[in-house]
């Protein structure tokens, strides 16, 4: 559930989300500052391109603002999420605002959307570990592949955003959700999709989600990926739950 745009307030939503149900989204970081320039981002380029860590919205901003959101809701809600127009985990506060939340709205189940780039800090680890559910996207094993498609920042390399995922893996209670973005011409290869299956295969996550282009994406030479050639996808991850529901 991305937020594209420069609104000044740090919640979004709600959004009714297939698989969350009823999701309010909280957005950390400034518009389009990420570890990652994804070829097919539907929130446009990555203009502050970045893995150092550092405080956008004060977390009391957070808190008073959900404090207002919640004085004027009277409707249904599942989730709180962590999204938005960037890299969540690159919010240096990202875990005090997790356990403020926890202590003031424990009757939610939090979320976080990742592109797993910080996951081999172990501090980041630490921070999210009481995050219900977890998802965090790997869209290549191949390294080539994983530098066309996400252009990341500084030394990020697919080994090292595998090795953080199976090291978060380890010690998280909560619901790991791999997702995995298909970029036709480079990902949906039968050699590159055996080699997500297989990585999948070790880190066990809770859930499989296979997305493709939904809207207008960084680079207009991104399509989305055929109804047909999903299908085939889903039946090669038919061993994982590639339907995952917050309720399950």
């Amino acid at each position: 559930m991305p937020r594209c745009g420069n609104e000044t307030s740090c919640l979004f939503g709600p959004v009714h989300s297939r698989r969350l149900g009823q999701s309010l989204g909280i957005d950390l970081i400034k518009f389009k500052t990420c570890t990652f320039n994804c070829v097919f981002c539907e929130c446009g380029p990555t203009t502050a391109l970045q893995t150092q860590r550092g405080i956008f919205v004060p977390a009391s901003a957070v808190m008073q603002e959900l404090e207002s959101f919640f004085a004027g809701f009277n409707s249904a809600l599942d989730v709180l999420t962590f999204s938005g127009g960037g890299e969540p985990t690159l919010a240096a506060n990202l875990g005090e605002v997790i356990k403020e939340i926890k202590k003031k709205y424990s009757q939610y189940k939090l979320c976080l959307l990742t592109n797993s780039t910080l996951l081999p800090d172990p501090q980041v680890r630490a921070e999210i570990l009481p995050v219900d559910i977890t998802i965090a996207s790997l869209n290549a094993v191949s390294e080539d592949i994983f530098t066309k498609i996400n252009r990341p920042a500084n030394d990020i390399t697919s080994a090292k955003v595998q090795n953080g995922l199976l090291e978060f893996k380890q010690n998280y209670p909560g619901k790991l959700l791999l997702e995995i973005f298909i970029v036709p011409g480079l990902n949906d290869t039968a050699e590159e999709l055996v080699n997500l299956r297989d990585f999948a295969r070790v880190l066990k996550p809770n859930g499989i989600q296979l997305n493709s282009l939904d809207r207008p994406s960084a680079e207009s030479w991104v399509k989305p990926a055929t109804p047909e050639k999903m299908l085939e996808i889903k039946k090669l991850f038919a061993e994982f739950n590639t339907d995952y529901y917050l309720a399950k």
